[in-house]
């Protein structure tokens, strides 16, 4: 009897352990994208005021190749303000603008409808901000994001990678551009 009273007491705590380690083992296997962040900046040969001029309307997106127009409501009105913007392939991107802060030079957004064929991600959101540097400004270009698809296993161009590679490029792309159109007429 007193072999059986041991053998239970010692194994009821250790299947509570397996059964623990079991859940935790599966808890990481569901466990989803992680939150991607990316933030790039670029020094312009201009005043932080010409800069912020160009970028500082949440309406206008026309310093940025890619873009075909923009369309909005609510001016830079934070929580109020929205746009759509329609690149030159067509596609539409909704944003609100949940940041404005013009002696800042700084403004966020958040992405409320995007195709992840056009950028791998979800839950996109971002801000955009000017500083003075003497007769020079920089500009920084935060993102937040998640991977285009939002479940385990993701197919290699919605994965955390695709995701990073194309905001990363994009941002870029469109801080070099903002310099050249910027420094061209200084």
């Amino acid at each position: 009897m007193r072999g059986r009273k041991l053998k239970a007491h010692i194994v009821g705590p250790l299947l509570g352990v397996i059964a623990a380690a079991g859940l935790a083992v599966t808890g990481a296997q569901a466990h989803g994208p992680s939150r991607q962040k990316v933030t790039e900046s670029i020094e312009i040969n201009a005043p932080a005021a010409q800069v912020w001029k160009l970028i500082g309307n949440f309406q206008d997106l026309s310093w940025m190749p890619e873009v075909a127009k923009t369309t909005g409501t609510g001016g830079n009105e934070p929580n109020t303000a929205t746009r759509v913007v329609t690149l030159t392939s067509g596609a539409q991107i909704a944003q609100d603008l949940t940041r404005y802060d013009k002696d800042e030079m700084v403004y966020g957004y958040f992405t409320d409808k995007i195709d992840v064929k056009v950028l791998p991600v979800n839950d996109y959101s971002g801000s955009i901000q000017v500083q003075a540097d003497g007769n020079k400004s920089k500009v920084t270009w935060e993102a937040a994001f998640y991977r285009g698809y939002m479940n385990n296993d993701p197919p290699p161009n919605l994965n955390d990678d695709a995701a990073m590679k194309a905001v990363t490029n994009l941002i870029q792309t469109d801080l070099a551009a903002l310099k050249k159109k910027v420094e061209a007429t200084h």
